[in-house]
């Protein structure tokens, strides 16, 4: 009879200790406790991600009642005072060069998105996580209230957030979007908030497509109009110049405007793009389609603890959002790899009850009845 690992065990093999410890060792300052190591402190993070727990009391707890599976799992136990000053003094810049790894190696078994162009597609906006002021104090907003923001540009091939970015809350959208370094060809979809002509100018000279909605004040003159097809929703499709005196300095070239009418609700939406190729109607849904980056935000406050940390200074903040996006990446890269047609949500509830469970995981997912006789691979590391 073959012997099946917990269902934690299986998960955490999709990570090469090898590069782990690699990292680590790169990502290291002060000095090591005797029997603490950052594999622990990310074994048991995850662990708190995966099952749902609270707090530090609630974390360890949870951890010492399957004390004697840590083994297995390459772990030791932690004890509250050990992992509380890991998360308050060793970098989260291990997580976030983990996530870097982990989204490298998810990348090559992500789905296309549902557009018949090949141009990679991302959506970009920002989530603000409340924090209050008395408790975490670096994170100044605003007078009474304490905030940070989590940038991301989310590839709509998987929908994996192949930029992130963790900030104040007082910075502005647009001036961690001119940071990002999007690839040639690929298309952009904003909202409002990263309306910047000079950017946009710099998008187009980086051959980067973008799609956004337009100024209600903009100034500019038609200089083409296009053929549009009404009964598809399109009202016009101009190319426009900026005739504004800032705006046309910077950004003096040719943009296309589109006047669309949703025949559902009726809503009138203007858009600017600096796409001239694909059709009108295309542009529209484009835009429509960032509102996966909104689902992406709602999906991970909702299922993993980015609201509610148990630390309070902000480099402990830090590596427990870098360790949910993580624990993101791992879920998506099971659902690529098992190919089953359940949704990441039904995944994350599976893996809640069943973290301790000796199954085979992809059976779990496929929601095969448990039986006395297991069939169990060794599953491949992520990298």
């Amino acid at each position: 009879m073959a012997h099946c690992n917990t269902i934690l065990s299986q998960i955490l093999k999709f990570v090469s200790r090898h590069e782990f410890e690699s990292l680590a060792n790169r990502h290291h300052a002060g000095r090591s406790f005797r029997t603490a190591t950052r594999w622990s402190q990310f074994v048991t993070m995850a662990m708190a991600q995966l099952s749902g727990r609270i707090s530090l009391r609630d974390i360890v707890g949870n951890v010492s009642a399957q004390a004697h599976r840590l083994y297995h799992l390459g772990s030791a136990k932690l004890t509250r005072s050990n992992l509380a000053r890991m998360n308050e003094n060793k970098p989260y810049s291990l997580y976030e060069a983990l996530f870097g790894k982990l989204l490298h190696h998810c990348q090559y078994l992500a789905p296309g998105h549902q557009f018949r162009f090949k141009n990679i597609l991302y959506s970009l906006d920002a989530s603000t996580i409340d924090l209050s002021l008395s408790v975490f104090p670096w994170a100044d907003f605003r007078s009474t209230k304490g905030a940070i923001k989590l940038h991301v540009g989310l590839n709509h091939n998987g929908y994996l957030p192949e930029f992130a970015v963790i900030t104040d809350g007082k910075t502005s959208d647009i001036e961690v979007g001119r940071t990002l370094a999007f690839p040639t060809g690929s298309i952009v979809a904003m909202d409002r908030g990263y309306i910047d002509y000079a950017w946009f100018n710099q998008l187009t000279n980086n051959g980067v497509y973008f799609v956004t909605r337009l100024k209600s004040n903009a100034c500019y003159k038609v200089i083409e109009r296009h053929p549009i097809q009404k009964n598809k929703g399109v009202v016009s499709d101009h190319t426009i110049m900026f005739t504004g005196n800032d705006a046309l300095k910077k950004c003096p070239i040719p943009v296309r405007r589109i006047v669309y009418r949703d025949q559902e609700t009726g809503k009138q939406y203007t858009f600017l793009t600096n796409h001239f190729k694909l059709a009108a109607r295309t542009i529209a849904d484009v835009y429509k389609a960032r509102w996966q980056v909104e689902l992406f935000f709602k999906w991970i406050k909702q299922n993993l603890k980015i609201k509610s940390f148990v630390g309070t200074s902000k480099n402990a903040v830090m590596t427990q959002i870098w360790i949910a996006l993580c624990v993101y990446l791992l879920i998506a890269f099971i659902k690529f790899q098992s190919k089953i047609q359940i949704s990441m949500q039904q995944i994350v509830r599976l893996l809640q009850l069943n973290l301790f469970e000796k199954r085979d995981l992809m059976a779990l997912l496929r929601g095969d009845p448990p039986t006395n006789r297991h069939e169990y691979d060794n599953q491949p590391t992520l990298f």
